[in-house]
């Protein structure tokens, strides 16, 4: 393993080994191979961090962490159909019934027809729901403050602004 200095990450690393392999390769971006690699690294330790939150809680999974957070997102009042929650959670709807299922069993959210239209299900937070949710916000918060902890406010303004401006450029 190659040393690192303080100036130096991992990163570096593997971009110099990729540049030294494609020395007379125009097309190689050494400083866009860099900045992907580090997003990947930076949602990788993230979504690490969150699963070990919530790795010794069999009553309460991370899964159902992030159902409650969709619907607690949700316009107001806060409640969603079963298909909205799929399609903000980006899971299937036989996962978001499953979800849903257990949510219901541990009395976090309730499963309700809808009264304007009775082909509907809705799907509402509970007030134990609600204290779950902002329980776990909060820790999710601090330990995403944590991972970016290097930077000050300052650069944490300016690294937003430019990785809006690629964003706005990825949705035009």
């Amino acid at each position: 393993m190659a040393v690192m200095t303080e100036t130096q990450d991992s990163v570096d690393h593997h971009v110099a080994r990729w540049a030294a392999f494609w020395k007379d390769e125009p097309a190689y971006a050494p400083e866009v191979e860099g900045a992907l690699v580090r997003m990947s690294y930076i949602l990788r330790e993230a979504r690490r961090a969150d699963s070990a939150a919530f790795a010794e809680s069999k009553d309460f999974t991370l899964e159902d962490y992030k159902t409650l957070h969709v619907l607690m997102i949700q316009p107001c009042p806060i409640e969603a159909t079963p298909a909205q929650l799929a399609e903000a959670a980006n899971v299937t709807r036989a996962a978001m019934t499953s979800r849903i299922d257990r949510l219901v069993a541990a009395e976090l959210v309730t499963r309700q027809i809808d009264e304007t239209d009775r082909r509907r299900v809705l799907i509402r937070p509970t007030a134990a729901g609600r204290a779950a949710w902002n329980r776990y916000i909060f820790e999710g918060m601090a330990r995403d403050q944590h991972l970016l902890r290097a930077l000050s406010p300052d650069e944490l303004v300016q690294l937003n602004g430019l990785l809006r401006k690629v964003l706005l450029a990825l949705e035009q």
